[in-house]
């Protein structure tokens, strides 16, 4: 007989279809329309040089945002896995991820994975709540993308659009793991 109910396997082919569809959706042309109006000026010349230092720089301080969030959840999971070697099955996997959103939103070469959390805010005692913690924070991670993405130019608000999708798909199985694992 087959459990009914939402699977893991379930939830995360959901998200990801989900996720792709977004992606699709937001395939556009990230042209400026009087771009074709400024291109035989020498001002139009001069000022689409001056935006695309000021979005270079824009981009860049995103992308330096999302890497330290992404380094600081890395972090977590670190020291869950740490603290409790018995999640290791279910949050490697996860973790491995992160590490991956690490190096696609870092600015250039991605930088190492931030200092554990304080003991204030570290791995709980029990596992559960750790797992528990881990998902608060993937839902955290995958607001400040969201609200990233209001400033960001089209690449990097579809790759941000696309990391944040996958955190709450983290935070949904992360909280499936903490009720199946033991306090």
């Amino acid at each position: 007989m087959r459990p009914t109910g939402t699977t893991r396997r379930g939830a995360l082919a959901a998200t990801g279809a989900l996720a792709a569809g977004a992606v699709l959706a937001a395939c556009g042309s990230d042209t400026d329309d009087t771009a074709g109006a400024r291109k035989g000026s020498a001002h139009g010349s001069a000022r689409t040089a001056a935006d695309g230092t000021s979005s270079a720089r824009t981009e860049k301080a995103l992308r330096t945002s999302a890497s330290h969030t992404t380094a600081t959840l890395l972090a977590r999971y670190e020291s869950v896995l740490r603290t409790h070697p018995s999640t290791a099955a279910g949050l490697t996997p996860l973790r491995d991820a992160v590490r991956a959103h690490l190096a696609a939103v870092s600015p250039g070469k991605a930088p190492a994975p931030g200092t554990a959390p304080s003991p204030a805010t570290g791995a709980a005692a029990a596992p559960a709540a750790a797992v528990k913690e881990l998902s608060a924070a993937e839902r955290t991670a995958a607001d400040t993308y969201t609200a990233l993405l209001a400033e960001a130019p089209g690449e990097l608000a579809r790759l941000l659009a696309s990391v944040a999708a996958a955190c709450a798909a983290h935070a949904y199985l992360l909280t499936d793991l903490a009720k199946e694992t033991p306090a």
